[in-house]
């Protein structure tokens, strides 16, 4: 065959298979099953301007606190959760390479040598060599290009996957960390305690050597005392294991020379995010695009399946030199080609392509129902993050207005003992209602700047970044 008759055919070939379409149903994106805003205490929390968190780099989100600029990078380049997503998305592109390679026919190079009797009792020999082409597909129906579609929709679905495991990697990481210092705070508060009850401890058992007071309030000034050493081991237990949660996300021990974090009584510096419109928001966190491209992909299934009822060609063919003498194959040889289509039309296969068919049906169904429950996730997420913001400020307001006024009955408390105006039991009351007011203060604050991560995490941010983990 001349070199003018190949590429004609070549060409001929290209031509027939772009004309190939798929026999996947048109996708159309579904309806979102939630309401068009975040609600009332959205709207109301929502209106502040300022950079979309899906635009807004967790490296400007953090900027202004020097230790979670330092521990997230070291979670993006070790946590092994992250790894997993990033090594996935490899195997996917890998598996695109090779649906991909199935639109192409597999070119190899073949040396072949047959002996077998004659009708004049001789033996006839035959050696090949050249170029082999074996069962090359035409994708005249779009089978194989459907297929192809799947894997790139998979593709950017573990692109997406691994975008949405960075965001919950960042805000876990900074979640924990600023649980860490809560927990610091909250050792600090039951320290001071501690030593405030050992003192009045001190104090009545002083009183009750001389007679001036009643083994009752000795018991209870005990109990006090020793429900702090309990409130301080448990805090201290507390604390441990928060490290090892924190250093789990990591992937590594915490650095000794971490630099001290802000204080978590404000803001600890974040930046506040508006909210928008969840047909705006919702769409563009990494998470329901993963959805939507396992959507896409069940679609792509669905041509393939169609694809299948239909006739499939196949060529097989080869281009070379034969002789009787395989010394003379590469000098004297003739040319030699063959040329074998195939064309196969299923006639009866036990049902099993109209199963194939049911089932792409069934599993498209479960990515819709799959992508409208990550659409409905994510509207909750963001609209109790919302809700937060909008209340938790309250909430601290009022908390720390509590633990003031805790603070001054338990010193006009104390006051009135020392001069015999009051029993001991008003000052042990007191003490029991300031400690449970600074805790719950420790905790509301820690609540507040944590929501601040979470709203961020919800609306998408912290994506774009270059740095991933190797």
């Amino acid at each position: 065959m001349s070199m003018r008759r190949i590429r004609l055919s070549t060409l001929a070939v290209a031509a027939l298979l772009a004309a190939c379409t798929s026999m996947a149903p048109r996708y159309e994106r579904p309806a979102a099953p939630v309401p068009a805003s975040f609600g009332l205490v959205g709207d109301a929390a929502g209106d502040t301007a300022g950079t979309p968190a899906a635009d807004l780099e967790w490296q400007r989100f953090f900027s202004a606190d020097e230790r979670l600029s330092r521990l997230v990078p070291q979670a993006l380049d070790a946590n092994r959760d992250l790894r997993v997503a990033v090594l996935a998305i490899e195997q996917s592109r890998a598996q695109l390479g090779l649906r991909r390679a199935d639109l192409w026919p597999t070119v190899n190079a073949g040396l072949t040598g047959s002996r077998q009797p004659n009708a004049s009792g001789g033996i006839t020999s035959l050696y090949t060599a050249g170029l082999l082409v074996s069962a090359w597909e035409l994708d005249l129906f779009g089978r194989l290009r459907s297929l192809s579609d799947a894997a790139a929709a998979q593709l950017l679905a573990s692109e997406a996957s691994r975008q949405a495991a960075q965001i919950s990697l960042i805000a876990a990481v900074a979640n924990a960390d600023l649980t860490l210092r809560a927990d610091d705070e909250l050792l600090r508060v039951t320290q001071q305690t501690l030593t405030t009850r050992e003192e009045s401890y001190k104090l009545t058992k002083l009183k009750f050597d001389q007679g001036a007071t009643s083994e009752i309030d000795l018991r209870q000034a005990e109990s006090l005392l020793e429900a702090a050493r309990v409130a301080l081991a448990q805090q201290t237990r507390q604390r441990a294991l928060d490290e090892n949660a924190l250093a789990l996300l990591l992937g590594r021990p915490l650095p000794a020379d971490l630099p001290p974090g802000r204080a978590i009584g404000g803001d600890a510096g974040l930046p506040d995010v508006p909210a928008g419109l969840p047909s705006e928001v919702l769409v563009r966190r990494p998470d329901v695009r993963a959805a939507e491209q396992q959507l896409i992909a069940a679609n792509a299934n669905i041509g393939a399946a169609r694809a299948a009822f239909f006739p499939r060609i196949s060529l097989t063919g080869s281009v070379g030199v034969a002789s009787s003498h395989l010394s003379d194959l590469f000098q004297g040889g003739n040319s030699a080609w063959s040329f074998a289509p195939q064309l196969l039309l299923p006639i009866f296969d036990a049902g099993r392509n109209q199963a194939n068919l049911d089932l792409a049906k069934v599993n498209r169904e479960i990515a819709v129902a799959q992508y409208e429950r990550a659409i409905q996730t994510a509207f909750r997420e963001v609209a109790d993050a919302l809700a937060g913001r909008a209340t938790l400020g309250e909430q601290l307001r009022a908390q720390t207005a509590q633990t003031a006024a805790e603070q001054r009955r338990y010193d006009l408390a104390e006051l009135r003992y020392r001069n015999g105006a009051s029993s001991y039991l008003d000052v042990l009351d007191a003490q029991r209602s300031l400690f449970t007011a600074q805790q719950a203060l420790v905790q509301v604050q820690a609540l507040r700047v944590q929501n601040l991560v979470t709203l961020y995490k919800v609306l998408g941010g912290g994506w774009r970044d270059e740095v991933v983990a190797r």
